[in-house]
């Protein structure tokens, strides 16, 4: 197991974001992260990078509990793409995207080829090659949160936790980020991704966790984690599904409200 989260709580002053979750994302697997706003979804991947303190409960990464990874190994094994495409720096796209590479590099080191093979592939599976010399605040936000994904890429982590990342995206290239995130499954990855589009997760999610109000609410494959019954009590939504023409699950085409 790539992550292992036991009964985790997180608290902000007196609130609890967090109350005793227990997760598991593994290797080969894209596990979706979906639950209503302020569910806790933000906070668990923070609370999986060490950026948020426990209050209690245990992560294990890689078969190694937390507070034992030191920080540039940590950089190393998981790749973090938080929330938000703003950003508006004024630093050319190939630079941004080269700080993924960080981690591997003695400091003031200049990149190496690998480096700079990293930085090219990541830009071209992500397809934003074509804005490497331009400035990051020259782009739309669709375009920065491509750059943005091409960073956490070229990282070359074996562990990738994305926060919203089709948020700012057009359908196309929405499309194109699951392809790349299952990409990253079948080459042994392990990837964790929070998303609200619960059409996208329960398409190309292998497991989900379903989070409400910071409490463990299902877990499964979509078929369970998405069930009538889990998406009337969490979401207050039924589900409109249709037959795949591929012969695939079933297609969560839309919703209305209950």
């Amino acid at each position: 197991m790539s992550v292992a989260v036991d009964k985790v709580s997180v608290r902000y002053g007196a609130r609890a974001a967090l109350s005793e979750v227990s997760a598991r994302f593994s290797a080969g697997a894209v596990t979706g992260i979906i639950g209503p706003n302020g569910a806790g979804k933000t906070t668990l991947l923070r609370a999986v990078l060490g950026l948020q303190p426990l209050a209690e409960g245990s992560i294990r990464i890689l078969n190694k509990e937390l507070a034992q990874w030191p920080r540039d190994g940590l950089a190393r094994a998981a790749a973090y793409l938080p929330q938000g495409g703003e950003a508006k720096w004024p630093m050319l796209v190939e630079e941004v995207v080269m700080l993924g590479r960080l981690p591997h590099r003695p400091r003031f080191a200049s990149p190496s080829a690998a480096d700079l093979g990293a930085v090219r592939e990541a830009l071209e599976r992500c397809d934003a090659s074509q804005f490497a010399h331009r400035r990051m605040d020259e782009l739309s936000a669709g375009e920065r949160a491509r750059v943005l994904f091409a960073r956490a890429l070229a990282t070359g982590a074996p562990i990738l936790l994305a926060d919203e990342p089709a948020a700012f995206l057009d359908p196309a290239h929405q499309l194109r980020l699951m392809e790349l995130l299952r990409e990253e499954a079948r080459r042994g990855g392990t990837v964790a991704v929070t998303l609200h589009d619960l059409p996208l997760a329960a398409r190309h999610c292998d497991e989900l966790v379903v989070l409400q109000q910071g409490r463990s609410a299902a877990e499964g494959d979509p078929a369970q984690a998405l069930s009538d019954q889990a998406l009337a009590e969490v979401f207050g939504v039924a589900a409109l599904r249709v037959p795949d023409p591929q012969g695939g699950r079933d297609i969560v085409a839309s919703f209305r409200r209950i």
